[in-house]
């Protein structure tokens, strides 16, 4: 052996030992020290485990932290724009209608608030479960656990919960989507083509209306396909009043919107229950008995129908004090008399002349 393979033989030794000790790629510097100055694998080891890692660790969950701190503002950012952008459009008109809006912009307000607080409270506690979960696996690195069998389970119970929970999953995106894009909320009478009804509750798994009866439907999300809103922003009663053929029109749609009038200048309706003056649009159809004059309302959402129950009240008064008829299916009978004279009894069969055409038929069979 020469001598500088007598020199390098030792150092190369001493290498060997430390990465025994503390590994050769993600080395330690504790580790190596603590080995340089005691030359003891179990002092550099236990350095490592009591120093080092420890100080990873805690970095890990300081930029956990960070990170969720960050994502949290983001997320709180999305909720106020979701909570404040839409009223601006909707509401201007009706600020430029006066005082008597404020109430609804603020009822508007505080829906828009609890809807954005409860996408948030979604939101931020799926960013804080991402990022923990994260934060967890890397801490669990650092202990040397292997992690491949627990990503693998973790994956494989993934797909058969996903597979088991399709429709939970789906009403959960579903209701997240209503309440982003505020479909309906508590107060609202909707349509849900099966329930008809004032929703009562609405969470991201399902939604609970109660119907003219008083039956109350829970609904899954999922399992909506389409939504109507009666009551959002404004409604409109719609009233279609019959008169007869022989109806003056003119004079029918004159009383008609006398009425209607009468009903915007009472202060009990004009202004709380009605939006704006009501207009009658013409002659909407031509029945069998009747001919039909439309009649419009726009209304404070979900008080058209008490404005309709209110204005069927006037019309008929009105329509009666002007002696126009409100028609209905009609039908005349006529009755067939014969006075005094007595039955003429049916004639004998052997008595009735045949027909040309019956005796040339019997002819033909004949031959």
């Amino acid at each position: 052996m020469t001598l500088a393979g007598s020199v390098l033989a030792p150092v190369q030794e001493s290498n060997d030992a430390m990465i025994d000790a503390c590994g050769e790629v993600d080395a330690s510097y504790a580790c190596e020290q603590v080995y340089e100055w005691t030359n003891s694998k179990f002092f550099a080891t236990a350095a490592e485990w009591a120093l080092d890692r420890p100080i990873r660790i805690l970095f890990i969950l300081a930029l956990a932290w960070i990170a969720s701190r960050i994502l949290q503002r983001v997320v709180q950012r999305f909720v106020n724009t979701v909570a404040t952008s839409p009223a601006e459009p909707r509401f201007q008109a009706l600020r430029e209608r006066g005082p008597g809006r404020l109430l609804i912009e603020e009822t508007e307000k505080k829906r828009a608030t609890a809807r954005a607080e409860t996408i948030g409270l979604v939101l931020r506690s799926i960013v804080a479960a991402a990022v923990w979960s994260v934060a967890a696996l890397l801490v669990l690195g650092q202990l040397e656990i292997d992690l491949a069998p627990l990503i693998a389970g973790a994956g494989i119970g993934g797909i058969a919960l996903g597979f088991g929970a399709q429709s939970i999953v789906k009403d959960f995106l579903s209701g997240l989507f209503m309440l982003i894009e505020d479909q309906y909320g508590v107060g609202d009478i909707i349509d849900l083509g099966d329930a008809t009804g004032t929703v009562e509750t609405v969470s991201l798994r399902s939604t609970s209306i109660r119907d003219v009866y008083g039956t109350v439907w829970h609904v899954p999300n999922g399992e909506i396909v389409r939504v109507g809103n009666y009551s959002q922003l404004w409604s409109r009663a719609l009233i279609d009043v019959e008169v007869s053929y022989d109806t003056d029109l003119t004079l029918a749609q004159g009383v008609i919107q006398r009425v209607a009038d009468e009903l915007w200048d009472d202060p009990s309706w004009g202004g709380d229950e009605v939006m704006e003056r009501p207009e009658v649009w013409g002659v909407q159809s031509l029945g069998a008995s009747s001919v039909a004059i439309r009649l419009v309302v726009k209304t404070e959402p979900s008080q058209q129908w008490a404005v309709e129950r209110e204005l069927r009240l006037r019309l008929k008064g009105a329509l009666d004090a002007a002696g126009i008829e409100i028609p209905f299916p009609q039908q005349t009978v006529w009755f067939r008399h014969q006075g005094d004279h007595p039955l003429v009894p049916p004639p004998d069969p052997a008595t009735v002349p045949v027909h040309p055409l019956a005796e040339a038929h019997d002819d033909e069979a004949s031959v």
